[in-house]
């Protein structure tokens, strides 16, 4: 019997750790995080000072986790109605609402004094104010407000690499905000694509996502209008001399790959095609940010 019990103990502690880790969103996590590395790297000439680097990322990653957290608190109702989002800990209940409001603030409280501390205080307090506009003024508002809510909440979820650069220069350069363009571009044709393949479940929940509100049609009409200018957008580093002819190809190569998605999506639909774009779209943002790396030490 003692024997059952201890072996239980250890498998109960990892399922309940792994509710935490799932409250944080940690996919999505991952690529903002990836994407603040990526501006610290290009901050600077060189390589980053390995004490910004390490505690920058810890500090930017704990904040983006509250932040996930705070959205799946404020919308554990909607979650529950969506096949999508029906499993999150809050919904089946293996985390009260008590307890992921405590964690939320730990970590969220953490992740700021580890940025105003061992960072910078203008890392700080960007942070904090990303953490807002995604968790309060999208979440709360925007999503139930306007179906253009991914396109004014894009602000917060582009943020990422101007926190890493700032961590590391302390400084927001304009280099950094082109950073911050491209995601911005990136992120309506992104979402746009999952809401077409998950219109039905937006109206069953009253979110007024732009499927649900203009068609089918005319959101198709809107990635790809979108997907142009992000091809544009994209060669902004190359225009104004932050990358070079590697980043130039690359960029183009990716973008004229989302641009087909974008074109097929649009004139010749079919089941499973938007999913398809939306798996694209977080590839080609990987892709893009990864040939800003590499040019930037390769030239």
């Amino acid at each position: 019997m003692t024997a059952q019990t201890t072996v239980a103990a250890p498998s109960g502690l990892r399922h309940r750790l792994n509710e935490y880790y799932e409250l944080c969103k940690p996919r999505v996590v991952m690529l903002i995080v990836f994407t603040a590395i990526i501006g610290m790297f290009l901050a600077v000439p060189g390589l980053p000072p390995l004490d910004k680097l390490l505690w920058g990322t810890i500090g930017i990653t704990l904040q983006a986790a509250a932040a996930a957290a705070v959205n799946q608190l404020i919308d554990r109702n909607i979650d529950a109605r969506m096949a999508r989002t029906c499993g999150r800990p809050l919904v089946t209940g293996t985390l009260s609402v008590t307890e992921s409001i405590v964690f939320t603030a730990i970590i969220g409280t953490a992740g700021f004094a580890v940025l105003w501390f061992l960072v910078n205080p203008l890392t700080a307090w960007l942070t904090l104010a990303t953490l807002i506009g995604y968790a309060g003024v999208y979440t709360l508002y925007l999503k139930r407000a306007t179906p253009q809510n991914i396109v004014i909440g894009g602000a917060a979820g582009a943020a990422p690499p101007v926190l890493g650069w700032a961590a590391i220069s302390g400084t927001i350069h304009p280099h950094a905000l082109l950073l911050f363009l491209i995601i911005f571009t990136w992120t309506p044709p992104h979402f746009w694509a999952l809401a077409i393949e998950r219109h039905k479940e937006y109206a069953d929940v009253d979110v007024p996502m732009l499927p649900v509100t203009h068609g089918l049609e005319y959101t198709r009409l809107q990635v790809l209008l979108y997907t142009i200018l992000l091809l544009v957008v994209s060669v902004l580093p190359f225009v104004f001399g932050m990358s070079g002819v590697i980043y130039l190809v690359g960029a183009l190569l990716l973008g004229f790959v989302f641009l087909y998605y974008a074109i097929q999506l649009k004139w010749a639909p079919r089941p499973g095609l938007a999913m398809k774009t939306f798996g694209y779209s977080i590839v080609y943002l990987m892709g893009i940010f990864t040939l800003l790396f590499a040019d930037h030490y390769i030239r």
